[in-house]
């Protein structure tokens, strides 16, 4: 997931961004398509789904005449209309790693403190080797110490994820696509089957030679203990691996070079003809294939993107060209989309009061946080009486 704020993204040398909580900024191989043959869908490969997926996104952005406008005004308040007087019922929301940083999820640069100065011990060729798949091969303990400092458990969901749990308890959210691997989704109570984890997740890890899968408990006592976590099964079943570190463990997030996890492209295919609403939230909608999906809504279906800038627009050079696509807010053709400027924290409460939610948002986030105080203080309080990666 791609950062909003500007100068704290990342960039690879294909200038893919990469954040704190999104540190993939590209396709590769997800660690969920090598699980077990049983587990794979009979009908069709991965790259069989992602090559659909392109196809109609193709379709999707060839010319069409000018649809409808459904909102009565294009603003948030034309969008809480809309919700209300419709009702919506299929609703998506897109997300990028602005809905966490109100969290105190650290970034990567900011000297003396950000994740990569922690990890300069380690000798890094580039900070986001961290992230690479070969590097991770041979030296898997800077990702480690990394995963320590960013584990799931460490961070209270912020307001605009409890809104997410309140359009689910509400009956109107059929998805919530997310490019972050914090899991802070999930840890609102949102069901893991409304959940799309774009860029993989810490919920489950496997083995890079077996494949045996692992539990979200098992790995982080590792973790937590300064560990390498290595598989449990017999040494014999690795013994015919020729790369380094037989039989690693590795978390399900999708590292520079792999590919997204199949989930994602089974469930746009069947989710987003459905969609209603798509609500955007604090993403530049720059990592690819991420950012086409707001290309797959019906021609009719309104779009709110919800940031601190601007996103997602194609250059106007580009629509006279007849090449499509992204979102348009200022042109004499926009019928459907709106862009609110600020916090997606702030967003997200204006939009529940205009619905007549704001006070029940208030108070959800209020009674979780409470709940969630003690568990984080023990977190933290074990994370500080550990020695650092290099004192272990």
């Amino acid at each position: 997931m791609e950062d909003v704020k500007k100068g704290d993204a990342d960039t690879k040398e294909n200038g893919c961004p990469i954040s704190p909580t999104d540190p993939v900024g590209m396709a590769g191989k997800s660690l969920v398509e090598n699980s077990t043959d049983d587990e794979q869908d009979p009908e069709s490969s991965c790259d069989d789904i992602a090559t659909k997926y392109y196809e109609k996104l193709w379709h999707a952005t060839d010319g069409e005449e000018k649809p409808e406008q459904r909102l009565q005004s294009l603003d948030i308040d034309g969008v809480a209309s809309y919700i209300l007087d419709r009702p919506c019922k299929n609703i998506i929301v897109l997300s990028g790693a602005g809905i966490s940083t109100a969290a105190g999820i650290p970034d990567f640069r900011s000297p003396g403190s950000g994740l990569y100065h922690q990890l300069e011990k380690y000798n890094l060729p580039h900070p986001e080797a961290i992230f690479e798949i070969d590097y991770f091969r041979e030296n898997p303990k800077a990702f480690y110490e990394l995963a320590r400092q960013l584990y799931p458990g460490r961070f209270k969901p912020t307001l605009c994820h409890y809104f997410l749990r309140l359009l689910h308890e509400k009956e109107v959210l059929l998805r919530s696509y997310t490019q972050n691997i914090d899991m802070l989704e999930r840890r609102t109570g949102l069901p893991g089957e409304k959940i799309v984890e774009a860029h993989g997740t810490f919920h489950s890890s496997h083995c890079l030679d077996c494949h045996k899968e692992f539990t979200i408990e098992w790995i982080k006592e590792k973790v937590f203990a300064g560990e390498t976590p290595f598989c449990t099964e017999p040494s014999e079943k690795h013994e015919d691996v020729l790369l380094p570190n037989p039989g690693l463990v590795k978390p399900d997030i999708v590292f520079f070079g792999e590919s997204l996890p199949s989930k994602f492209f089974q469930r746009a295919e069947e989710d987003f003809p459905q969609c209603d609403l798509l609500i955007i939230l604090g993403t530049s909608l720059v990592v690819q294939p991420f950012s086409t999906l707001v290309d797959r809504v019906p021609p009719t279906t309104p779009r709110i993107l919800i940031n601190n800038q601007r996103a997602g627009q194609v250059h106007p050079f580009m629509r006279m060209l007849g090449i499509g696509g992204g979102l348009d807010y200022e042109s004499e053709d926009n019928v459907r989309d709106v862009f609110w400027e600020g916090s997606c924290d702030d967003g997200c409460q204006l939009l529940a009061d205009l619905l007549g939610w704001g006070d029940e948002l208030k108070s959800l986030v209020a009674s979780e946080h409470e709940t969630l105080e003690s568990e984080i203080d023990d977190i933290t309080a074990k994370l500080a009486a550990m020695p650092s990666g290099d004192e272990k």
